[in-house]
C-alpha cells in the first residue's frame, strides 16, 4: 500500500531530511586520512542526538542482513557499494567513500546518501561520482505527477549506461514515510511510459549506485551486510528523498 502524505507530514520529513544533510556535511568534513569509520558513525550519532532525531538504520534487520544493523550510517569504501559497516577501518588518502544516512523525527523518515573522495582523489573516481550525481538529478527531474516509475528508471540508466558503468538491480530506490522502506520499489533502470503512475503526496527515495568496471554483478561480503562490486571495481552511491507535488519535486534531504 502506498500512503499519500499531507503537506504537514512532508514538512516533518523535510526536518528529518535536514538532519540527514547535516550528517553528510559534518561526516564529509571529518573524513580525512587516519579517521576510522567507527569515529564517523559516532559523530553522526552525536549530530542526530543534538537535533532530536532518531536513526532509521540502527537496529534495522531486513531479511538479507546477517544481524541487526549496528550503526547509524552506512560507510561504504572503494569496492563496497552499499551497506558498509562502520568498523575500525581507518581511511586512507584516495579512498572512495559513500555515506548513507537515515533519520526520523516524530515518526517520519528521510534517507539520503553522498559519495566523495578522501583527500586527493583520482580523476576516474571524480568522473564516477559526477555521473552518479547526474543520474540522481535526472531521476529527480522525472518525479512529477502523472509520470511513471519507468520514466525515472530510464532517465537514470541512460546516463550510467552511456558512461559504460555497471548498475545493479536488486537494491534501488523505495517509498519512504512512516517507515524507512515503503512501497513502491523505485528501480534504477526502466522503460519510459511503464510502471506505476506518480501522484501528488507520494514520497520516494531515488538512489542510483554505480560500479566502475561496467559489470552489473555484485557480491555479499563475509560480514553479511556489505554489497561489493563483483569485479572488485570501485563504486559510488547517491540518494535523495523526494516528495511528488503539484509544484514539482521537492528534495527533502538538502540543508
Amino acid at each position: 500500500m502506498i500512503e499519500l502524505k499531507t503537506a504537514a507530514e512532508i514538512e516533518v520529513m523535510r526536518e528529518a531530511g535536514r538532519v540527514v544533510a547535516a550528517v553528510h556535511a559534518q561526516v564529509r568534513a571529518h573524513a580525512t586520512a587516519g579517521v576510522s569509520l567507527r569515529e564517523l558513525d559516532e559523530l553522526a550519532r552525536q549530530i542526530m542526538h543534538e537535533a532530536g532525531a532518531g536513526s532509521s538504520f540502527l537496529g534495522y534487520h531486513p531479511a538479507f542482513g546477517a544481524t541487526p544493523y549496528p550503526g547509524v550510517i552506512c560507510t561504504s569504501v572503494n569496492e563496497v557499494m552499499l551497506h558498509g559497516l562502520p568498523t575500525g577501518y581507518r581511511l586512507r588518502d584516495g579512498d572512495l567513500l559513500s555515506i548513507d544516512c537515515g533519520a526520523h523525527i516524530d515518526g517520519w523518515h528521510a534517507d539520503g546518501a553522498v559519495s566523495f573522495c578522501v583527500g586527493r582523489g583520482h580523476r576516474r573516481d571524480a568522473d564516477l561520482i559526477r555521473t552518479a550525481e547526474r543520474m540522481l538529478a535526472a531521476g529527480i527531474e522525472e518525479a512529477v505527477p502523472d509520470a511513471r516509475l519507468g520514466d525515472i528508471g530510464q532517465a537514470i540508466s541512460r546516463i550510467g549506461r552511456a558512461a559504460g558503468y555497471g548498475i545493479q538491480h536488486d537494491f534501488a530506490g523505495h517509498g519512504i514515510g512512516r517507515a524507512m522502506h515503503e512501497d513502491p520499489f523505485v528501480p534504477n533502470e526502466g522503460r519510459r511510459g511503464h510502471g506505476l503512475r506518480l501522484r501528488p503526496g507520494m514520497v520516494i527515495a531515488i538512489e542510483p549506485s554505480l560500479m566502475a568496471g561496467g559489470d552489473d554483478d555484485y557480491a555479499m561480503a563475509e560480514d553479511g551486510w556489505s554489497l561489493c562490486s563483483g569485479d572488485g571495481s570501485r563504486t559510488v552511491h547517491v540518494e535523495h528523498s523526494v516528495a511528488i507535488t503539484d509544484d514539482g519535486p521537492i528534495v527533502l534531504t538538502l540543508p
